[in-house]
């Protein structure tokens, strides 16, 4: 009979366990969905009361459908009065840099843009900052860094030594070319050096064009250089020396934005990634029901997802502090 009472008592005990981590992991989910549900309204523009939104711009710039979606709820928001954007980047692709800087320009046509560059606004970065009415730096921020760049590695030594040579039947002598497997003819060369130019010329004219600058302005700074926010004042790269509060203060000044507006985050993350308490409930609940290996999926998921933000292809407007632009 002992026998038997010791094991309703134990049975009972783990129910009351596997009751409370149920109880935890739902409590867990239901902050995390009313965190989202937050989120979401604030990423949409769906504040209740006007105010001044806050976009950050950070990393390698690629193509991002996603981000420019949320640009245009953005442009859309009556809410919104106006926006600060605040620029971290040493660039990216040309193509994802020249895609934000149209999502931007849709923005801009309906509210001020006002942009901070905090550490660097360099290369694609910079053609970014361009998209704002006015640009603010710091005296160490870094701008410019005007310039394409198209690289890839070239293994024909190494395949060499090691004896190996790849063959390949092509339908012209330019498909595919240049490629890493055979020397780099001057035909090829001359042809991505071609593609390199035209989007190069687009850049400047895009600087000229913003800044409002004559040539020999822009010959002074269209050589791939980076400068500090202090000579890119002199360079009219930017406008002004300062931060976020130097920004707010000549929204209220020029494009007389009320002075007690609030200024708001809005966010461009992936959704996953801008819900990071609904992705930690996730694994909460995985691990709390004994679901290791399917937490441990989610997770991998994640490391190639920031992996595959990494792969750059096309032609780069990015800054290299080795080998720059």
């Amino acid at each position: 009979m002992s026998l038997d009472a010791d094991k309703i008592v134990d049975r009972r005990r783990m129910r009351r366990k596997l009751t409370f981590w149920r109880v935890v992991a739902i409590a867990v989910i239901v902050l995390a969905v009313g965190s989202a549900a937050i989120a979401l309204s604030r990423r949409a523009g769906l504040v209740s009361s006007p105010y001044i939104a806050r976009v950050t711009i950070t990393g390698l710039i690629r193509d991002d459908e996603e981000r420019v979606h949320q640009l245009d709820r953005l442009a859309r928001s009556s809410e919104a009065k106006a926006v600060i954007l605040h620029v971290d980047s040493p660039g990216g692709t040309t193509a994802g840099s020249e895609q934000l800087y149209d999502a931007l320009g849709r923005v801009r046509a309906k509210k001020p843009i006002v942009v901070v560059v905090d550490s660097m606004a360099a290369s694609g970065a910079y053609i970014t900052a361009l998209a704002g009415d006015y640009i603010i730096a710091k005296q160490t921020s870094l701008v410019g860094s005007i310039g394409v760049l198209f690289e890839y590695p070239n293994f024909t030594d190494l395949l060499g030594k090691i004896g190996v040579k790849v063959e390949s039947i092509k339908s012209t002598p330019l498909k595919a070319a240049p490629s890493g497997f055979e020397p780099t003819s001057p035909e090829a060369r001359a042809a991505i050096q071609s593609i390199i130019m035209d989007s190069y010329a687009w850049f400047k004219g895009l600087v000229q064009n913003r800044r409002h600058m004559t040539g020999d302005q822009l010959a002074a700074v269209d050589d791939g250089r980076v400068f500090t926010g202090h000579q890119g004042l002199g360079l009219k790269l930017i406008d002004q020396i300062g931060d976020e509060e130097a920004a707010k203060a000549w929204l209220v000044k020029v494009k007389k934005i009320s002075a007690n507006l609030p200024v708001r985050d809005f966010r461009l993350h992936s959704r996953l990634d801008e819900l990071p308490f609904l992705h930690a409930a996730a694994l909460t609940t995985l691990r709390a029901f004994g679901l290791d290996g399917w937490a441990q999926r989610l997770q991998e998921l994640d490391a190639a997802r920031t992996f595959d933000r990494l792969n750059l292809d096309g032609l780069l407007a990015l800054w290299q502090p080795i080998n720059a632009n």
